[in-house]
């Protein structure tokens, strides 16, 4: 490709380029489920704005692009809750979630509230659940949303991510 993925801290200007990604990548998730009415797709900007200030959002840029987005807050039970990891269609299968996810929970790590991990997909969603199980992730709840959808919740605790290998 001749440039190199960064990662860093989203900043507010991100916002709407984020949105527009999220409504990009979950456009699969919604065909999958047959549902268009997921919170992805039908979250607002002022929504996704405050997302941002009130916890921690991650960009992946190629260049001054923004091709992937991670965001996550940590609770006041220890819980770093992490949600809507993203990746550009063009840009998957090439270990950017993996890298996001990483650089997401050492943001976590660094918090000393930060005792867990936990993040949430859909039952059909082999690659996602594929990755967060490389990652150390392991199921821990599910809870049936609807007659298509049964949300699996994935936690680990925040000190094994120092000793878990990528696949």
């Amino acid at each position: 490709m001749g440039m190199s993925v960064t990662i860093s801290a989203a900043r507010a200007q991100d916002a709407e380029h984020i949105l527009k990604l999220q409504y990009l990548c979950y456009q699969s998730e919604a065909e999958l489920y047959g549902d268009y009415a997921i919170e992805p797709l039908t979250q607002s900007l002022d929504d996704l704005r405050t997302e941002i200030v009130e916890g921690h959002a991650l960009v992946a840029r190629l260049g001054d692009e923004v091709v992937a987005s991670v965001r996550g807050r940590v609770e006041a039970d220890g819980t770093a809750r992490i949600s809507k990891l993203i990746v550009h269609p063009r840009m998957q299968r090439h270990g950017l979630g993996g890298r996001l996810l990483d650089a997401i929970e050492d943001q976590f790590a660094g918090e000393p509230a930060a005792q867990r991990f936990q993040l949430f997909t859909g039952h059909r969603s082999e690659g996602n659940l594929r990755l967060y199980r490389s990652r150390g992730y392991v199921p821990v709840s599910r809870e049936q949303i609807g007659p298509k959808l049964t949300l699996v919740t994935l936690e680990k605790e925040a000190t094994a991510s120092a000793y878990v290998t990528s696949a």
